[in-house]
């Protein structure tokens, strides 16, 4: 076993992939950045809002007043540093740090593919991107390389395999494969489309749309892998991302995918597409073709493999941790983030908060709208952890207010995916004496029905 995998990581290819990997990464962000800014959501999402959800364990992230400006900007420039290959490893360090605290500042903003973006960048700063078709392998030859270590490109390979593998296990449900739940609440929604609108109400095109898109989660990582399907398989990586980027506001997130998914072709393509760049900016790619290999030292390689291999595993565990959790997964949503549960429920709630003086007695009931904005209400609504939070919040801000050791109750409903609404929270439980943590919150109502599968 330890030959085989001494062998492998003495394995070596052409940089190329990687190179051009890097450069529309680079790209991709530093449009999705300048997007997120012309949008006006840096205000509206992190200035604006009276109070932030933070995740467990990362309270201190919150945002920098208008100093957030500040961070959106060094993490656009970063982005252009990776692009250009210029002091790639700050570079890719200042993004990944950068934009991870970005996502960090407000859990009301979670989204599988930041979650995504986030972990590429961190497995990035270990991947020699920059020794090939950039300023730092063109002003320095010492750091030019043509070969670089086999596995520093498929590191890349086993994130967006993970991604889209467990996207599919996740939809082997009973919700998703019998009922045809959510796409049956939300593709009937999309009737004005032009050519597939009137399809789009259809019992057997709904769930066309929720099988083949299980399928293809489950597949499509294996038809990339291999050589004879690729093409075929990147033709439906794009009709998949176009479709559903047609079907759902889901942003930058389908040109992502694509462009990550170029990948898993060869080096020979991955050379054209330099040569083709090199010609338009007139940076030719002959001069870093000088036949050198990027050999790290043994203790270097090893540190590196070991920490990244320790990374995956890492992958492959923490989306079962809802196994620890009693209760269904869709309604406690315990363990539901970070797992790559793409658009697996629709839930809508209402959560109505009093907070009760303890020693007058005194009620007084809350307006959400004073404290949270509309959607940081409505994702608080149907999330516990987020239920929690705010109640904790409600607590210290009215203690300020003359409340002695305030109380706080909750009245709460939520629908899950088309069923009637059901009590979420038990009204009975003082939420200010509830603390956080990794175990279960038994202060949740029992769902009171079964969903099948992962």
């Amino acid at each position: 076993m330890r030959t085989i995998v001494s062998n492998y990581i003495n394995k070596t290819t052409k940089a190329a992939p990687l190179a051009a990997f890097r450069i529309l990464f680079g790209l991709m962000m530093f449009i999705s950045i300048v997007r997120f800014w012309s949008y006006g959501w840096i205000a509206k999402l992190y200035i604006n809002p009276k109070f932030h959800f933070t995740y467990y364990g990362f309270e201190w992230v919150q945002p920098l007043g208008e100093f957030t400006y500040l961070l959106f900007f060094i993490c656009a420039l970063s982005t252009i540093g990776i692009a250009l290959g210029y002091k790639y490893k700050l570079a890719i360090i200042t993004f990944f740090l950068s934009f991870t605290y970005i996502e960090l500042m407000d859990k009301t903003t979670y989204l599988n593919h930041y979650y995504f973006i986030s972990l590429l960048s961190f497995i990035m700063i270990f991947l020699p991107a920059g020794v090939y078709f950039s300023l730092d392998a063109k002003n320095d030859n010492t750091k030019r390389f043509e070969y670089i270590p086999k596995w520093t490109i498929d590191v890349v390979k086993l994130l967006l395999c993970i991604v889209y593998f467990y996207a599919g296990l996740a939809k082997l449900n009973s919700e998703w494969l019998v009922h045809a739940m959510p796409l049956k609440i939300w593709l009937p929604g999309k009737y004005d489309l032009p050519l597939i609108g009137d399809l789009l109400h259809k019992p057997w095109i709904i769930y066309a749309f929720s099988w083949c898109g299980a399928l293809y989660d489950l597949t499509i990582p294996f038809l990339l892998i291999y050589k004879r399907t690729r093409l075929f398989a990147f033709m439906l990586v794009v009709v998949f991302h176009v479709l559903t980027r047609v079907l759902f506001p889901i942003g930058m997130f389908p040109y992502i995918m694509i462009v990550s998914a170029l990948i898993f072709f060869d080096a020979s393509v991955h050379q054209k597409l330099l040569n083709y760049l090199g010609r338009l900016f007139k940076a030719s790619t002959e001069k870093f073709n000088n036949g050198i290999t990027l050999l790290y030292k043994p203790l270097t390689s090893k540190v590196k493999f070991g920490l990244l291999s320790i990374f995956f595993f890492i992958q492959l565990v923490f989306p079962f941790r809802y196994l620890a959790y009693p209760g269904e997964l869709f309604w406690t949503e315990e363990g539901f983030r970070f797992s790559w549960r793409v658009m697996l429920m629709e839930k809508a709630g209402i959560a109505q908060f009093k907070v009760v003086d303890s020693q007058t007695g005194e009620t007084l009931h809350i307006d959400n709208m004073e404290h949270l904005t509309v959607f940081q209400e409505k994702q608080m609504a149907t999330q516990p952890d987020f239920i929690l939070e705010y109640a904790h919040y409600l607590k210290e801000h009215y203690s300020t207010q003359g409340k002695t050791d305030p109380e706080i109750y909750v009245e709460s409903y939520v629908a899950l995916n088309g069923r009637r609404s059901k009590p979420y929270i038990d009204p009975k439980v003082n939420l200010a004496e509830q603390r956080d943590s990794f175990k279960p919150k038994n202060w949740l109502l029992p769902f009171e029905d079964e969903i099948k599968g992962f």
